[in-house]
């Protein structure tokens, strides 16, 4: 892991992928997703302190009636001024217009955290690479299914496409 880049607050957004109950409730490597939660929502008040996005991306299974029991966010993840992204694919850009949504928004630097790390958080990330943001990864903010796929993300692939750091290392200019 790397220091984090000093954020700038107006043209920073905090990416949270897939923080619903029945996600959470998964068993996940390195750490439960209990302990992700919690770190997201120390993440998310520190971004909104600093008059920064959130982003809150949830997944919703395409060509069904309807969606599975806990499939919302976690309850009260959600705050006012937030930006809840629903998506059907395994990344977030695809088919939501998110990409859009935050450069309307001057957007240009990406803090991600979220389940499962290398699933719905890295094909996030390298489609948010594809298109040119600049990335940081909280890695005591994410989880998978394995300690080795979790690990696999954050010791060989993030840091190719941006800087792997610590909730506690993050800071606003």
């Amino acid at each position: 892991m790397t220091a984090a880049p000093v954020l700038d607050p107006q043209r920073t957004a905090l990416v949270l992928v897939d923080l619903m109950d029945r996600i959470v409730a998964l068993p996940l490597e390195p750490r439960k997703g209990t302990e992700v939660l919690a770190k997201a929502e120390e993440l998310a008040s520190a971004f909104r302190r600093a008059g920064a996005l959130v982003v809150l991306v949830r997944v919703e299974r395409p060509a069904v009636a309807e969606q599975p029991p806990g499939s919302g966010l976690v309850t009260g993840l959600l705050r006012d001024g937030d930006l809840e992204v629903v998506k059907r694919t395994i990344g977030a850009f695809q088919g939501t217009g998110l990409d859009e949504r935050l450069r309307e928004r001057g957007i240009t630097t990406l803090v991600f955290g979220g389940i499962a790390t290398n699933l719905g958080v890295e094909s996030t990330a390298r489609a948010a690479a594809d298109l040119g943001y600049d990335l940081v990864f909280a890695e005591d903010a994410m989880a998978a299914f394995t300690a080795a796929e979790h690990d696999a993300s954050v010791r060989l692939d993030f840091p190719r496409l941006g800087t792997v750091t610590r909730t506690t290392d993050l800071t606003f200019a």
